[in-house]
C-alpha cells in the first residue's frame, strides 16, 4: 500500500525529500552551503548573463509575433467557451502572482539608487533614465517570461487537454517518464525555494514597517508570527480555490495598491508625475532593443549588469514556471493574443506608472532636502521613510503593511495550487490534502530558514535562497527553447489555427 502510494505520488515524495535533504544540508553546514551558493550564483551570472539577455529580448519578440500572427486566433479551450474570469479579476490575479509585493519592497529605493548610481552616461536627464531602466527591469521581459510559460501551458492543458505540468509541455515528444518527472521535480523545487525568499523578504519588510510605525524593534517572534499568520491565510484561501479565495484576495490588493497610488499620484506634483511616466516610457520603447542587447552607450558595464539585470532575469526565470502555469490555469477562454497582448501591456503600464508615481516624488523630495544621505537606501524601509513626508502618514504605514501581507497571501496561495495541481498528477482542481500538506510544508521551511538566519548572524540566509534560485533557473532558461521548438512544431503539425 505504502509503495504504491509512493509510486503514484512520485514527485510529491522526490519533491519534498530533496527540500527537506537541502535544508537540512543548510542547517548542519550553513557557512559551507551559503559560500558555494554565492560562487554558483556568480558563475551562472557570469558565463550565462548575456544569454539571459538575448533569451529575454527573444521572448518578447517571439510573443509578439505570435499575437500578431495567426496563431494568435487560437482559443484556450472549445471555440463557445467563453473567459472565465473578467478582465478585472484576470489582471488582478495575474499581477498579484507575477509581481505582488516586490513593487513595495523596490517603489522608491530602486528609482532613486539609479537616480544616484546611472547605469550608463546618457544625453538623458538622470530621473528619466532612472526611471527608464526601472521600467526595462520590471517590464516586457519579465512579463515576457511568463507569458511564455502561460501560452505553451495553456495551449498543453486546454487545447491539447493535457494535465497540469510543465512536462506536458513536450509530453508528445519526450518518452521517458523519469525525464518528465524530472522536469516537474526541479520545478517544484525552484518554485518552493522562490515562495521561501519572497515570504522572508516581505516578512522582514512588514518587520520594518512595524518598527516604523510603532518606535521599537520587534524581533524574530514577531517574524515567525508573521510566518504563520501569512501561511495560514493562504492555506485557506487555496482551501477555498481560485474562483473564491485566491480572486478575493488579489482583487483587495489591486484596491489597496490603487488607493495608495492615487493617494501619493494626488498628493504629489501630478503634471510632472505625467511628464515623466510618458518621457520615460517613449524612450523606455525606443531604446528597449539596445538596453536588451547591452549594445554599445546601454551597456552599464559587468558589475552592473551581474549585481542588477542578470539577477533580476535570474529571478523572474525562477518565477516563470509557476506565475505562467498560474496564469495560463486562470485564461480558460481567452485567445492567445489576448492573452499575451494582456500579459505584455496591461500590467508592464501599471508598473511603469507605479515607479513613476513613486520615484518622481522621491526625486523631488531628494531636490528639495538640497542634500542626500541615503534616506532611501534601505530597501526594507525605504518606502516608509518615503510615507513620512506624506500626510496620514500613519494610515498609509497601516495600509502598506496589510498590502504587504495580503501580496504575500495571494503570491504563496497561487503558488501552493499550482504545487498541488504538479503533485495530485496534473488535476486543474488538486485535492485539498495536497493543498493542505504544501502549506504546511512552506510554513516549516520558511520558519526554518528564519530561524537560521538569526542564529547564523554572519550568513545572510535569505540571500542565499535568492541566489539558489538563480542557480535552478539556468535549466529553465535552457528548457524553454526546447518548449519553444515543441509549442511551435505541434502548431505546425496541427495546423491550428485554419
Amino acid at each position: 500500500m505504502i509503495l504504491k502510494s509512493i509510486q503514484k505520488h512520485a514527485v510529491l515524495f522526490a519533491s519534498i525529500g530533496i527540500i527537506f535533504i537541502c535544508t537540512l544540508t543548510v542547517f548542519f553546514a550553513t557557512t559551507s552551503s551559503y559560500n558555494a551558493i554565492e560562487q554558483a550564483s556568480l558563475w551562472v551570472r557570469n558565463y550565462f548573463g548575456y544569454f539571459y539577455l538575448y533569451l529575454g529580448l527573444g521572448c518578447v519578440l517571439l510573443l509578439l509575433a505570435v499575437a500578431m500572427s495567426p496563431l494568435g486566433r487560437i482559443k484556450l479551450g472549445t471555440p463557445d467557451v467563453k473567459p472565465e474570469h473578467s478582465l478585472w479579476a484576470w489582471t488582478a490575479m495575474l499581477y498579484s502572482a507575477g509581481m505582488g509585493s516586490g513593487i513595495l519592497l523596490r517603489a522608491v529605493q530602486e528609482p532613486v539608487f539609479m537616480q544616484q548610481h546611472p547605469p550608463y552616461a546618457s544625453s538623458l536627464s538622470a530621473d528619466v533614465l532612472a526611471l527608464e531602466f526601472t521600467f526595462y527591469q520590471w517590464g516586457l521581459t519579465a512579463w515576457a517570461f511568463y507569458g511564455l510559460f502561460a501560452m505553451i501551458v495553456g495551449y498543453a492543458l486546454f487545447v491539447k487537454q493535457k494535465h497540469v505540468r510543465v512536462s506536458a509541455t513536450i509530453e508528445d515528444h519526450v518518452k521517458s517518464k523519469t525525464l518528465k518527472n524530472t522536469v516537474d521535480v526541479v520545478t517544484i523545487i525552484t518554485t518552493v525555494f522562490g515562495l521561501i525568499a519572497a515570504i522572508g523578504l516581505g516578512t522582514t519588510q512588514i518587520n520594518g514597517g512595524l518598527n516604523h510605525v510603532f518606535h521599537t524593534q520587534f524581533g524574530v517572534l514577531t517574524t515567525l508570527a508573521l510566518c504563520v499568520l501569512i501561511c495560514t491565510i493562504a492555506c485557506y484561501s487555496a482551501w477555498q480555490g481560485v474562483n473564491k479565495g485566491i480572486k478575493l484576495f488579489s482583487k483587495l490588493n489591486i484596491i489597496l495598491t490603487l488607493l495608495i497610488l492615487l493617494f501619493i499620484f494626488i498628493s504629489s506634483d501630478m503634471l510632472h508625475i505625467l511628464k515623466l511616466f510618458a518621457v520615460s516610457t517613449v524612450h523606455y520603447v525606443l531604446d528597449f532593443i539596445p538596453m536588451s542587447l547591452a549594445l554599445g552607450d546601454y551597456n552599464p558595464g559587468i558589475d552592473f549588469l551581474t549585481g542588477w539585470t542578470f539577477y533580476y532575469w535570474a529571478f523572474w526565470l525562477a518565477w516563470a514556471p509557476f506565475t505562467g502555469i498560474f496564469i495560463a490555469r486562470i485564461s480558460k477562454g481567452r485567445t492567445l493574443r489576448q492573452l499575451l497582448l494582456g500579459v505584455l501591456i496591461i500590467p508592464s503600464l501599471g508598473t511603469f506608472f507605479w515607479f513613476s508615481v513613486f520615484g518622481s516624488s522621491a526625486f523631488q523630495l531628494i531636490e528639495n532636502w538640497g542634500v542626500y544621505n541615503n534616506e532611501f537606501g534601505n530597501v526594507f524601509s525605504s518606502i516608509f521613510v518615503f510615507f513620512q513626508n506624506y500626510p496620514l502618514a500613519t494610515v498609509l504605514n497601516i495600509t502598506t503593511i496589510l498590502l504587504l501581507i495580503s501580496f504575500l497571501v495571494t503570491s504563496v496561495d497561487s503558488a501552493v495550487f499550482v504545487l498541488s495541481m504538479f503533485t495530485d498528477n496534473g488535476s486543474k482542481n488538486p485535492n485539498k490534502k495536497h493543498r493542505f500538506i504544501w502549506s504546511v510544508f512552506i510554513l516549516l521551511a520558511t520558519m526554518s530558514l528564519v530561524l537560521l538566519g538569526n542564529v547564523n548572524a554572519d550568513v545572510d540566509v535569505l540571500d542565499a535562497v535568492q541566489k539558489l534560485l538563480i542557480i535552478t533557473s539556468l535549466p529553465f532558461a535552457l528548457f524553454i527553447l526546447v518548449m519553444i521548438v515543441a509549442f511551435l512544431k505541434d502548431c505546425i503539425q496541427t495546423k491550428t489555427p485554419l
